[in-house]
């Protein structure tokens, strides 16, 4: 007799990148098993990408949200292959990098955070570091390593290893400059647990790095390494192209989910913010955790946990005659040290990291501002918010000019902190949610990692457990 298994309905919350990978398996591999199931992608917005969203105009090739993915488990690469796009991935171009201490820049090791073939070296002879400074941070190379494998803060671990100064100087500039996070209260196992790895197999991190090519961040100028990574025409390519790949998914754009109730048949019944509703056998819901605990308002765990802290940031996009950017001609960005009396907290200049950003002649500047801490800035006007980017710019690179464009978009709450035990916190919610909801998936950024490669392993992931699911129910019949 042939076994068949009953119609299922899964429901996706959110359409950013972890829901739509999240969609784009699950159609496949239920296809590929010749699964009956409905899926349906709600999103919020009447757009999907959620923080990844490119504006094209004039010419200009626009992030307002993320510009680039460091792929190191090559998911976007794995993704990209499967829709056919692999060849539409683009690498950035070499420059050179800096931190703003006080008033000036200083260009800082190539590889000495991301790793490859650190030269310890140039540690010890560059400029953004005292002389006490630098033989602090040569004390790695003698320093045993941690005898317990506890979490700590980031600033704890990197101070342990190198001091203060190194700190102070380049490890808090870069990680607030991309992540907005405070160094202070952020897990090291969280966001960086292969350098406890790195201590725990060689001692001195320094050595760990150049022996293994580990590090923190993409600050490459070798050809030849990893790097940093796009799409040609933005990385709403992605997005677009995954939407289009949705052939037998519904996508509802502008609906709000309000809350989600377990049945007693263990399905879920989703209510909508337009009065409908409607039962689904599984849920992913990819949203920040705090509208999850929102959604789930009956959760005994969830209303037990406390709110997530995010980091409320602005991306400042500008666009310049070429001519006006004497200074600083092979530079690619440059990072701000918490001392120094600047408002911004990173500077890339987008045409040089990457090909075709910018019309020919023409210069195209990304700006981060805000950080934990320091929010209000984000609030302010358009204008507010280019007086005091200028401002900083003038003082950094001596930039006089007024931008011919400027693009502001502002992401409140929109980076999570993963603050100390995050991992081991996150773990142990998601079995006791998953006591209460049994058919209910949480994912996304909020949970196993922020970045792009990180959401879109987490879609991956979650994809596979539901078709699991689903295979183990058809047996089962």
């Amino acid at each position: 007799m042939k076994v068949t298994l009953t119609r299922r309905k899964v429901v996706i919350v959110g359409g950013g990148i972890t829901g739509l990978t999240t969609a784009y398996y699950l159609q496949q591999k239920t296809m590929a098993h010749n699964l009956p199931v409905e899926i349906v992608l709600i999103d919020s917005s009447l757009r999907l990408g959620g923080k990844i969203h490119t504006v094209r105009k004039n010419g200009y090739i626009i992030e307002r949200g993320p510009e680039s993915f460091f792929d190191t488990r090559s998911s976007v690469r794995s993704l990209a292959r499967d829709l056919n796009i692999e060849h539409k991935i683009i690498q950035n171009n070499n420059g050179r990098t800096f931190i703003a201490i006080g008033n000036k820049l200083h260009q800082i090791p190539s590889n000495l955070l991301l790793g490859g073939s650190p030269k310890i070296l140039s540690v010890l002879t560059s400029n953004f570091l005292s002389l006490s400074g630098k033989v602090r941070a040569a004390g790695d190379l003698l320093l045993p390593k941690l005898p317990h494998d506890a979490d700590e803060p980031i600033s704890d671990f990197f101070r342990r290893r190198f001091g203060k100064e190194l700190v102070e100087n380049l490890v808090e500039p870069v990680l607030a400059g991309t992540y907005a996070g405070d160094v202070d209260h952020v897990s090291m196992q969280s966001m960086f647990p292969q350098f406890y790895q790195l201590e725990k197999d060689y001692g001195s991190l320094l050595v760990g790095m150049k022996k293994t090519g580990r590090g923190i961040y993409a600050l490459l100028d070798a050809p030849g390494e990893i790097h940093y990574e796009s799409f040609d025409g933005g990385l709403e390519t992605v997005i677009e192209t995954l939407e289009n790949a949705l052939t037998n998914v519904t996508i509802l754009k502008g609906l709000k989910v309000d809350s989600i109730e377990k049945n007693v048949d263990l399905t879920q019944q989703l209510y909508l913010n337009d009065g409908t509703s409607m039962q689904a056998d599984q849920v992913v819901v990819t949203t920040p955790f705090n509208i999850a605990k929102k959604i789930f308002r009956d959760s005994e765990t969830l209303n037990n946990m406390e709110k997530m802290n995010y980091a409320t940031i602005a991306t400042v996009t500008l666009a310049f005659d070429k001519k006006v950017m004497q200074k600083y001609a092979d530079a690619l960005n440059f990072f701000v040290s918490r001392s120094s009396d600047f408002a911004i907290t990173t500077c890339t200049w987008s045409n040089r990291k990457f090909d075709h950003v910018a019309p020919e002649g023409h210069e195209l500047l990304r700006v981060y501002i805000g950080r934990v801490g320091d929010e209000s800035i984000v609030e302010l006007s358009d204008n507010e918010i280019e007086k005091i980017v200028l401002q900083d710019l003038k003082k950094a690179i001596g930039l006089e000019e007024r931008p011919s464009l400027m693009v502001v978009a502002r992401w409140k709450e929109s980076m999570p902190q993963y603050t100390i035990g995050h991992a081991e916190r996150m773990g142990a919610m998601k079995d006791q949610f998953h006591q209460e909801f049994p058919n209910v998936h949480l994912t996304g950024s909020s949970y196993e990692g922020i970045s792009i490669p990180d959401c879109v392993t987490q879609g991956m992931k979650t994809a596979e457990e539901i078709l699991q699911q689903l295979l183990e129910e058809k047996l089962a019949i």
